[in-house]
């Protein structure tokens, strides 16, 4: 007899060589590299090469992927213009997933004549995601689009478009490491959603949108705005207690706590905490961390209950003035390179995805009755 696994939970559906989470003991692993060896110490960009080509690169290498993903920064100017013509009130994140479709009816431009396609579009998703949410948040606010510049890497460029400003080295070094510990997580559902679609041999562009889809619900990548939000209805550190008493007498989810797969801490929390608590020191603002200290305390000790990347992250980007409906976009940019990295696996060696179904309806052998008789 078949066995349901609802969610597929602990179902093994493929072979990836790209990344591992070990949940039983908070180990996250990107082709080999365990996660605390790669923060901190490598950049974003060599971070898209390791889970595109299963290596780091040589400074050759890496010279050659940035010089590639700088030439591809300018969006076709239809895709501007409807970015500047969308609803100023639309969620950033939808933005971001109908433009990525309407990329797909651009030609992409390759850098190497022997660069496959799917590889030159990859790079030129990688590129251009963070422009598009740049722009509309620009756009949205009243402000004028920034020119794409080429001398500056992924996170101070999302900076730059964001603010107009240059962007200080902190700050970069914050959401470059940001970037890097969002990646890539496995067969997440956003990341499993791409290899779903890929799987019947649609283009990147489909796959990838549809992850974004995936990606914005609010159990997925949308968990890290409800942190803020929570952290905000919650007003101030002297009522925290009270407000967890309440919502776990309520039954109510903590966002940002516990996580399906992980049992023990999730190996990025520390990460983010740690640049949480030094963004919160440079701006003489203690209070958030100081609330999310307290929630993550009480739910370990009440739940036996780690935070979850989600925690963290909202905090160090609320820290950086980044407004709360783009703390998703942030993560489906960084995400970006996870997911392509997963439609080109799924292109090498492909198989289509078609799991089957228990049948759970009215009992067969149902006759029609002639519609006046119903």
């Amino acid at each position: 007899m078949a066995v349901i696994s609802r969610g597929l939970e602990g179902i093994i559906a493929a072979e990836t060589r790209i990344g591992d989470v070990r949940g039983d003991v908070g180990q996250l692993i990107y082709c080999g590299y365990d996660i605390n060896e790669l923060a901190g110490k490598v950049s974003y960009e060599e971070i898209v090469h390791l889970l595109w080509h299963n290596r780091l690169p040589t400074q050759k290498e890496l010279d050659a992927l940035t010089t590639a993903l700088r030439a591809e920064r300018e969006l076709p100017q239809g895709v501007i213009d409807w970015i500047t013509s969308a609803p100023k009130t639309a969620a950033p994140i939808d933005i971001m997933r109908t433009a990525v479709s309407m990329l797909g009816c651009y030609p992409t431009v390759r850098h190497d004549l022997d660069m496959p396609e799917s590889h030159a579009i990859a790079i030129k998703l990688v590129a251009q995601i963070g422009i598009v949410a740049a722009y509309f948040h620009r756009y949205r606010t009243g402000q004028d689009l920034p020119p794409i510049r080429k001398d500056l890497g992924e996170a101070a460029h999302f900076l730059w478009l964001m603010t107009g400003k240059e962007p200080g080295s902190e700050a970069t070094q914050t959401l470059d490491v940001a970037y890097v510990l969002h990646a890539e997580h496995g067969f997440n559902a956003s990341t499993f959603t791409s290899r779903v679609v890929a799987s019947t041999l649609s283009d990147m562009y489909s796959a990838i949108s549809a992850a974004i889809g995936a990606l914005k619900g609010p159990l997925h990548g949308g968990a890290n705005e409800g942190v803020i939000h929570m952290l905000q209805e919650i007003g101030s550190l002297d009522k925290v207690d009270a407000w967890i008493e309440e919502a776990l007498a309520q039954k109510k989810k903590i966002m940002g706590i516990g996580h399906r797969v992980y049992k023990v801490l999730d190996p990025r929390a520390p990460h983010l905490k740690a640049m949480a608590i030094k963004l919160s020191e440079e701006l003489g603002d203690a209070k958030w961390i100081q609330m999310s200290e307290r929630i993550a305390t009480i739910m370990k000790e009440r739940k036996g209950l780690n935070a979850n990347v989600d925690f963290y992250s909202a905090t160090v980007y609320y820290s950086l003035g980044v407004p709360t409906d783009l703390f998703t976009p942030i993560f489906a940019i960084s995400r970006m390179s996870g997911w392509t990295a997963h439609v080109l696996e799924q292109y090498g060696d492909n198989r289509l995805f078609r799991p089957l179904s228990e049948y759970a309806g009215a009992p067969v052998g149902k006759k029609v009755v002639p519609i006046a008789e119903r």
